[in-house]
């Protein structure tokens, strides 16, 4: 996730009163009746071969100044074996976010026959992988002697700090077939509240009103489950899923009207910031060089701009210990200049003021980032413009840049905020652009290897991976609070993870995590064992050492959602494999250059004295496709798994390759 990335959520200026109570219909350790023909289920037709379903679920909300909360109701019926795994519960929240807590976990298994077993073990909090790439927290714990055929439920708390109004929404689809779900909210009422639901709702669900009470309210039956894929659209853009907006001023019904309102005042914010204009000039004189190039003179200006301390990648801190730091608030850009620290927005307007400074028509734009959901403009929800970037005009041609996200090297964006929509702020309001998409060349996993055939199969030799581009911005983002063991270990098991194989691997050197100009290298001491097999009095050699993560892309033949890639890129493979003194290459693989214009593969086996020579490359320009097109993309990794497969066929001398 994007460290700057804002949760929506609305500061409440003032103080008021408490809200009356909201009571939901379940409280304590109350729970509902069970029917008896739900324990003597064991099937459901409307999900057929479903490990597990929702009976039922519930969702309460009350959002206000002090005590707001939101009761959660989960009831599942265990269905085959595989379906126990659901009795192991993960709660999930941002633990970074100190507004959110969970209370008042309470669960309980019933058996077929009706006993009811309470649970009374540990709870853990603990780091979870919810989809691939995307980690977050989770209070999980497991629920006691649980059996197909059983019932279990759990209810419990998220508490939001006071002051606070975070991110109402109600989750209505989830990971499996929902019969019946309940949801209400409580909205604040002090603000205007409107509602929406982007992917829809399910086949016949009134869409949710707002009461005489005031509550808004709504109820779903036979909710499909949300099918998880490999390489699919984020989560959230896939859901159904009820969305709460408030206003403090009312809402708008024109989007023209809406977002030029929006840009005058965020571009009006954004003047006021970098507003001392001689503070930055006389910083930026000590930067840049007049006999600089135009080039020259941004490329120092963003590296200067991002030396600052960025406290947008800090650990979150208590508030104890933001009071024992006495940071000062910045309130423009020369307090950046001033303090050596801001956050990862005012390094992004600094960035803005300093290319003023210097002589460049540069602008700041707001962008929807794609990692979490795809922005619409009719929704009219500013909060979906998360990311603040800097556009510079260059040669007549406007630049983007995002120099307040940490370790994205020089004239790239962080992969989310790439091709997607943003507005570009004028006083008049601002105007629409869309942000580049990189090249797959600028960011390319590059893995060199020099190996020697042993006596018994194994490879043995160096191998050095080089991360260029937004390959090694997003490692270094992802580990960047972590000590030296952690990284070693991580860029061990990525290496592992690139080979079909079991190998032993050793880093070597101490990679650069910090010099976003510079590729982030990995160098390895490796060996896999067996890797060469006999057949025969010949011995082969499997052609594609690091093909593993393509070998098990798209394994199923059907598709439910469309495939995403996070951004273009390019994989190249440059192989020596040396020989054994006195043996010969039999036969090597066919060139194989499979062009699928948004995709390449290219691979080629040569002979080079005493030693094999394999290269191979595979390029990747694809973003999002639809699944009308999945069966095209699987038969391309077909080829490209079945090429690296293919054998190279040695003949030993003297001696015998063993396996």
């Amino acid at each position: 996730m994007n460290p700057r990335r804002l949760a929506f959520f609305l500061i409440l200026i003032f103080s008021v009163l408490l809200a009356r109570p909201f009571l939901p219909n379940i409280s304590g350790d109350e729970w509902q009746p069970i029917d008896p023909a739900d324990l003597k289920m064991t099937s459901e037709p409307k999900a057929p071969g479903a490990p597990a379903i929702y009976l039922y679920r519930q969702v309460d909300r009350k959002d206000a100044s002090h005590a707001a909360t939101e009761y959660n109701y989960v009831r599942i019926k265990i269905l085959t074996e595989e379906g126990r795994q659901f009795a192991n519960v993960e709660i999930p929240y941002y633990k970074q976010d100190a507004s959110v807590n969970i209370s008042n976990i309470r669960a309980r298994t019933i058996r077929p026959d009706g006993t009811v077993i309470n649970f009374d073990g540990k709870i853990y909090d603990k780091m979870i992988e919810k989809t691939k790439g995307t980690k977050i927290r989770a209070k999980t714990f497991n629920i006691p002697d649980v059996q197909v055929g059983s019932i279990v439920e759990y209810h419990f708390n998220y508490d939001f700090e006071d002051y606070y109004i975070f991110d109402s929404h109600w989750a209505v689809s989830d990971q499996l077939f929902t019969r019946l779900a309940k949801f209400s909210l409580k909205p604040y009422p002090e603000w205007a509240i409107r509602w929406s639901w982007p992917a829809g709702l399910p086949a016949g669900t009134v869409p949710p009103k707002q009461d005489p009470d005031n509550i808004v309210r709504m109820t779903a039956r036979d909710i499909p489950a949300l099918v998880v894929e490999d390489y699919m659209p984020p989560e959230n853009e896939l859901k159904f899923r009820v969305l709460f907006l408030y206003s403090q001023e009312g809402f708008e019904q024109d989007p023209v009207k809406y977002w030029r309102k929006y840009g005058k005042k965020r571009n009006d914010q954004l003047e006021s910031f970098v507003s001392k204009r001689k503070d930055l000039e006389s910083f930026v004189s000590s930067v840049v060089s007049p006999n600089d190039s135009q080039d020259a003179k941004l490329r120092k200006i963003y590296a200067r701009v991002q030396q600052f301390h960025n406290l947008s990648y800090e650990p979150r801190k208590s508030a104890e210990e933001e009071k024992r730091d006495k940071q000062k608030k910045i309130e423009n850009a020369a307090d950046v200049l001033k303090y050596g620290y801001g956050s990862g927005s005012d390094l992004t307007w600094l960035f803005v003021g300093l290319a003023r400074a210097a002589g460049f028509e540069a602008s700041g734009g707001f962008v929807a980032t794609r990692d979490d959901y795809f922005f619409q403009q009719g929704r009219m929800n500013s909060a979906e413009l998360t990311s603040n970037v800097a556009i510079v005009k260059v040669d007549g041609k406007d630049l983007f840049f995002d120099p307040g996200s940490a370790y994205i090297p020089y004239g790239l964006l962080p992969w989310m905020e790439t091709g997607v929509n943003g507005l570009k702020l004028n006083k008049d309001g601002g105007v629409w652009v869309e942000t580049p998409l990189p090249l797959s060349s600028d960011s390319q996993i590059i893995r060199k290897a020099d190996f020697k055939i042993s006596e018994d199969g194994s490879l043995e030799g160096k191998v050095t991976v080089t991360y260029t581009g937004l390959e090694a911005a997003t490692r270094r983002q992802s580990w960047r609070n972590q000590d030296a063991e952690a990284r070693k270990k991580y860029l061990e098991d990525v290496l592992k993870d690139y080979i079909p194989a079991s190998i032993e691997a050793e880093l070597k050197n101490q990679p650069d995590w910090t010099n976003c100009d510079k590729p982030l290298v990995a160098e390895y001491e490796v060996k896999i064992p067996g890797w060469v097999s006999s057949a025969g009095r010949r011995a082969l050699l499997p052609a594609g050492i690091f093909g593993s993560t393509e070998k098990r892309m798209f394994e199923h033949t059907a598709r439910v959602n469309a495939i995403y890639f996070q951004y273009p890129h390019r994989k190249t493979d440059d192989v020596t494999v040396e020989l054994p003194a006195s043996w010969k290459i039999g036969s090597l693989p066919k060139p194989q250059d499979q062009d699928a214009k948004a995709a390449e593969y290219v691979l080629t086996v040569e002979e080079k004295p005493g030693a094999v020579h394999v290269t191979r490359m595979l390029r990747n320009d694809l973003l999002l496709l639809q699944k009308d097109f999945y069966p095209t993309l699987r038969n391309f990794f077909l080829v490209v798994k079945s090429s690296d497969e293919k054998q190279i066929v040695l003949e030993p001398g003297a001696a015998a390759a063993n396996n």
